[in-house]
């Protein structure tokens, strides 16, 4: 009966031509692939640049001997997960302990019987095919699991996250209501009194001495003036918290389970406007500037609330970095910028660039940014799942990408990239 050929490459390392005869034999007529190294050297550096799927060890060797060999496969990343089995004479307890000590799987005595070989080859390729396989259960289960932690947090943090800030801009609403409609009718008042005085005035130029002092007291012409400049800064002071509250309401608009049609641009500037505190001059370091350069964008079938966390994550990760690279003193005369780019590209997708101009992020970290619990700041300050969310709601939700690019002494740029539809 023909045995169906093996894909499987074992390498054979043995000095002895009588020892590689056999085993070459026995191999060979089971169909499985193999190659020959005669010393520890050659093996080691064979099995660096094609790893084979079981070595076949010899112990006694001129050069380094078996166990030597064996060490060095095992400290080697690119080799310690091969399977090595020992063939030898050696049959002695001590010899055999050191070698399953240095990590070897089996021993084969010498003389070869080829059935004891053939059949301790083909054990140990199923073992190791069965230890292959669980582990990328184990990870593809793993990876599961962190996903849909980042799922369960991303849903909690929107909830809370959401309920909170329209609660705050509720609240917000209802005495700043209060308070601007009630600026035009006091400043009404305050007019006509301001010319009922001047009407008195007119009528009786010489008040009594004790009303010119009080005058002079309170400096009524200077009341007068002053109070209109105070309207003045009343009706500023409550439009801008007009704007936070509809900011707010914007930001954690309810759509978690529908997607709406949306303008991008309305999320991004509300965003800004609640991360406005972070973006002001402090003790520490001058205003960060945030350069918006917006395109001609339609409205986006997104789920807005969920993307407004996107805009929010990576705004604040650029303003963390700002902040870093400052407290370093690794700006030096550079003002800290964060640039907003929107676009539509060649593919019809909409893109929005956020980049700063901080000192960037290495190339070893930046393979990790996304991963769930992966964070570069220090305890207390990160959990490593505001980049995962990011991606989350960005590729899985809305079937885009985001990318980043980096460049030391540069800055770092985040690429959201979505479908308008």
């Amino acid at each position: 009966m023909t045995k169906p050929p093996n894909n499987e490459f074992i390498l054979i390392v043995d000095d002895n031509p009588t020892n590689l005869s056999v085993l070459c034999a026995a191999l060979n007529s089971e169909g499985f692939r193999f190659r020959v190294a005669v010393d520890g050297e050659t093996a080691i550096a064979q099995a660096e640049r094609n790893q084979p799927e079981l070595i076949l060890l010899d112990v006694q060797m001129p050069g380094i001997d078996g166990f030597e060999t064996c060490r060095r496969l095992k400290a080697n990343p690119l080799t310690q997960n091969i399977p090595i089995i020992f063939t030898t004479a050696l049959a002695d307890t001590e010899s055999k302990t050191k070698g399953f000590s240095l990590g070897a799987v089996d021993y084969i005595p010498k003389p070869f019987a080829q059935e004891e070989v053939i059949a301790r080859v083909r054990v140990h390729l199923q073992l190791k095919k069965l230890t292959e396989s669980l582990e990328q259960q184990v990870s593809d289960r793993t990876k599961a699991l962190q996903q849909a932690q980042v799922q369960l947090v991303q849903q909690e943090k929107l909830s809370t996250l959401g309920e909170l800030i329209a609660g705050v801009g509720h609240e917000i609403n209802n005495p700043i209501n209060f308070i601007s409609s009630n600026i035009p009718p006091l400043e009404e008042y305050i007019a006509g009194v301001t010319e009922l005085l001047l009407l008195y005035k007119q009528e009786y130029p010489k008040p009594t001495a004790k009303i010119t002092t009080a005058i002079e007291d309170l400096d009524l012409n200077f009341v007068l003036e002053d109070m209109v400049k105070i309207l003045n800064s009343l009706q500023l002071g409550s439009e801008r918290i007009q704007n936070l509250s509809n900011s707010l309401r914007n930001f954690s608009r309810s759509d978690n389970d529908t997607k709406i049609s949306a303008d991008l641009h309305q999320g991004l500037n509300s965003t800004l406007i609640i991360l406005q505190h972070r973006l002001k001059a402090n003790g520490e370091r001058p205003g960060i500037e945030v350069i918006k350069s917006y395109g001609v964008l339609p409205e986006v079938n997104c789920y807005l609330g969920q993307m407004n966390q996107v805009f929010m994550n990576i705004l604040a990760n650029a303003i963390d970095a700002l902040d870093e690279a400052i407290m370093e003193g690794k700006m030096r005369n550079l003002i800290p910028q964060i640039k907003i780019v929107t676009e539509i590209d060649s593919e019809k997708l909409v893109v929005i660039r956020i980049a700063d101009n901080g000192i960037g992020i290495p190339e070893r970290l930046k393979k990790r940014l996304f991963e769930p619990l992966f964070t570069t700041k220090t305890v207390g300050k990160g959990t490593g799942l505001g980049l995962s969310i990011a991606y989350e709601i960005v590729v899985e939700k809305h079937n885009g990408v985001l990318d980043v690019t980096s460049q030391a002494g540069v800055g770092t740029e985040f690429i959201i990239k979505i479908p308008i539809q």
